[in-house]
């Protein structure tokens, strides 16, 4: 298991690579205020003020292709559960939401769309970002007018997830189900799209 120090090191080491924040916090798997609270912590400074949240490390099936797809299967029993219809389109969250949705998309024998959510184009920080969207890839499939399901690691608040599915249905896709390795959030829905897992995590304090 790693230590918290051991975190702050990776953390320090994403940034110097360059990489903004939002994409330290999925690099770790845990939500961008811990990212920060990673980057500005101190070795004098107290737990006291440490988010409440749980690091995830998949390590151990990301790097095996075999592992993926079994797990990638299991991904598709959870969504045969939601929906009567099978997608047209396995949309995959960048990063680690993309190799996951390869194999989904296999599973299925669907297209693959991958789609770069805001946090990894531009910081928090940045003044517009409320009014900035992600983007989908023009190397991929294209989801208008099809029936999609989403496909990430890890959900943490909820707000990318969120971006994702609207992000379908403003490109004139009919979001039919979303599937993730593990659930930090409550969120079971959005805008009535069912979100299924197949880890879900509660933090008990």
């Amino acid at each position: 298991m790693k230590k918290v120090d051991d975190l702050i090191e990776s953390a320090r080491e994403l940034k110097e690579r360059g990489l903004k924040s939002g994409e330290i916090a999925d690099e770790l798997n845990v939500s961008r205020e811990t990212a920060n609270w990673l980057l500005t912590r101190s070795p004098t400074d107290k737990d006291d003020d440490a988010p409440g949240d749980i690091h995830l490390d998949w390590s151990a099936v990301g790097r095996s292709s075999h592992r993926m797809s079994l797990v990638a299967a299991a991904m598709k029993d959870l969504i045969d559960e939601t929906t009567d219809s099978e997608p047209d389109v396995v949309v995959g969250i960048a990063k680690a939401g993309v190799p996951l949705a390869t194999f989904v998309a296999r599973e299925f024998d669907a297209r693959l769309a991958e789609y770069t959510p805001r946090k990894q184009k531009w910081g928090e920080d940045d003044p517009d970002y409320d009014e900035l969207s992600g983007s989908f890839s023009r190397n991929f499939a294209e989801v208008d007018g099809e029936r999609c399901v989403v496909v990430d690691d890890v959900i943490t608040s909820g707000r990318t997830m969120t971006e994702a599915v609207r992000f379908v249905e403003e490109r004139g896709g009919t979001p039919v189900g979303a599937v993730v390795l593990a659930n930090k959030s409550e969120m079971s829905k959005i805008d009535g799209v069912e979100v299924k897992s197949l880890l879900g995590v509660i933090r008990v304090e």
